[in-house]
C-alpha cells in the first residue's frame, strides 16, 4: 500500500540576471563578429586603384540605447561616389550595400553559433 505522507518541497531560482547578461555577451559577440565580416567582404569588393579607398573602410561597433549595433563605411571623399555612382558616369559599385545584401547567410550562421553558447 503506497505511503500517504509524502512532502514535496519545490525551490525556484530566479536566473534570469545570468541569462540576460549571457544574451547581451552573445549578441555583442555576434555583432562584433558580422561586422568585421562585413568589412572583409567590402574591403575585397571595393574598386582597387590606389587601395586607399579599400583600407580606409573601417568597421564600429555602438551600443545604442538597448541595442548593439555593428556599422561599416569609409570616410574617403569620392567613396559615396563609388558606392551609389554620379550622374557624370561613375556606375555604382555597391561595395558596402553587397556586403551586407549577399552574405545574409554567413550573419545568420554566425548569430546561430553565438547563440548557441547561452
Amino acid at each position: 500500500m503506497p505511503d500517504k505522507n509524502i512532502s514535496i518541497q519545490v525551490q525556484i531560482i530566479d536566473n534570469s540576471p545570468e541569462v540576460l547578461k549571457a544574451l547581451e555577451i552573445a549578441i555583442k559577440r555576434a555583432a562584433s563578429e558580422c561586422g568585421e565580416n562585413a568589412r572583409d567582404h567590402a574591403w575585397h569588393n571595393a574598386p582597387w586603384k590606389t587601395g586607399n579607398l579599400a583600407n580606409s573602410i573601417a568597421h564600429e561597433e555602438r551600443e545604442e540605447g538597448n541595442s548593439n549595433r555593428s556599422y561599416i563605411g569609409t570616410n574617403v571623399e569620392y567613396a559615396k561616389a563609388q558606392e551609389l555612382g554620379t550622374s557624370r558616369g561613375i556606375r555604382p559599385k555597391h561595395y558596402l550595400k553587397n556586403a551586407i545584401a549577399n552574405n545574409t547567410a554567413e550573419y545568420k550562421d554566425i548569430i546561430k553559433q553565438s547563440m548557441k553558447n547561452v
